[in-house]
């Protein structure tokens, strides 16, 4: 069981699940917002995590309890002040971020262990105008942060080795597992295997290979399934370099390489067919069981949830 005090600047999803990770944890989570609105979103997503938990049997009404009391709403960064761990968790805005870390470097200590959220802006940047860049890291996590474990860890040019073994000890303390890259690149590494794949995906729509319901159909019931539980490249090993290297001749050629977004996908702009929230993109919504897709969605979350969780 943990027993930091810890903070978290923003107070959307992303900052309200890490904070409902850590205070289920144990830590006592400070969590800045803009103003009296801004908490109050926070909190009725916070209320909305811990209900989940107690519904799926996740959590007892203690733990709820337990949890619940781990949070302190604040609209004053000064009450960071003890924190020995701040997340930054705003938006996507270079100028935004560097504006919190100089406020919160006025306020913690040198010591204080400092991390952002972001899933498309580097190290580099974010600590350029910062005093002490070698205590920063950046923490990507996944949607929902409290329940898909895995968070992609990357250090700046000044970040010390000790910081970023601090923040691995911290982040496997809180039951993620995490992947450390040794560079900075654009989209780290979820991002892009998936813009991988989903180029690939809408290519072989437009060229009429197959349709939007085999392609995933394609990824449940073969890709998914199988690196559910072994790796990719453990599993290019098991296949062996000779033959994939003859697939890879044989394929490699063929493969998508456009650097354009796809047609299908501005069409979709264009018509203001744009997705589950709209009502149609490469699905008509309409025709499908949306309690079932959001149950299907968080079903391995769930399986893979193993918290000690505060009681008192």
């Amino acid at each position: 069981m943990l027993d930091y005090k810890t903070g978290v600047v923003g107070a959307g999803r992303v900052g309200a699940g890490m904070a409902t990770l850590m205070a289920g944890h144990g830590c006592w989570v400070t969590i800045v917002g803009l103003d009296e609105e801004d908490l109050k979103r926070c909190r009725a997503i916070l209320e909305g995590n811990l209900e989940e938990l107690v519904q799926q049997g996740l959590a007892t009404e203690q733990n709820r309890a337990a949890i619940r009391k781990r949070f302190i709403l604040t609209t004053d960064p000064a009450d960071l002040r003890d924190c020995v761990f701040v997340l930054e968790a705003a938006f996507e805005n270079l100028e935004v971020k560097r504006g919190i870390y100089r406020e919160v470097e006025e306020i913690v200590s040198p010591e204080t262990l400092m991390a952002s959220t972001t899933s498309a802006i580097s190290a580099e940047l974010l600590t350029a105008e910062m005093r002490h860049p070698e205590r920063f890291v950046v923490t990507h996590p996944f949607q929902p942060a409290h329940m898909l474990p895995l968070v992609e860890l990357v250090g700046g040019p000044k970040t010390t080795p000790e910081t970023i073994g601090r923040a691995r000890r911290l982040l496997e303390e809180l039951d993620r597992e995490v992947v450390t890259l040794h560079k900075s690149v654009p989209g780290f590494i979820i991002n892009r295997f998936a813009q991988a794949l989903f180029r690939e995906s809408l290519y072989l729509v437009e060229q009429g290979v197959v349709s939007v319901e085999d392609v995933d159909k394609a990824i449940k019931y073969a890709v998914g399934m199988r690196y559910a539980s072994i790796g990719l490249l453990e599993y290019f090993d098991d296949v062996g370099f000779n033959l994939e290297c003859d697939i890879a001749k044989s394929v490699y050629p063929d493969l998508c390489g456009t650097r354009a977004i796809q047609q299908i996908v501005l069409d979709g702009i264009a018509a203001g067919k744009t997705g589950r929230s709209a009502g149609q993109g490469l699905y008509d919504w309409g025709k499908k069981d949306d309690a079932d897709y959001l149950k299907r969605k968080a079903a391995p979350y769930y399986a893979c949830f193993h918290w000690e969780m505060p009681e008192d």
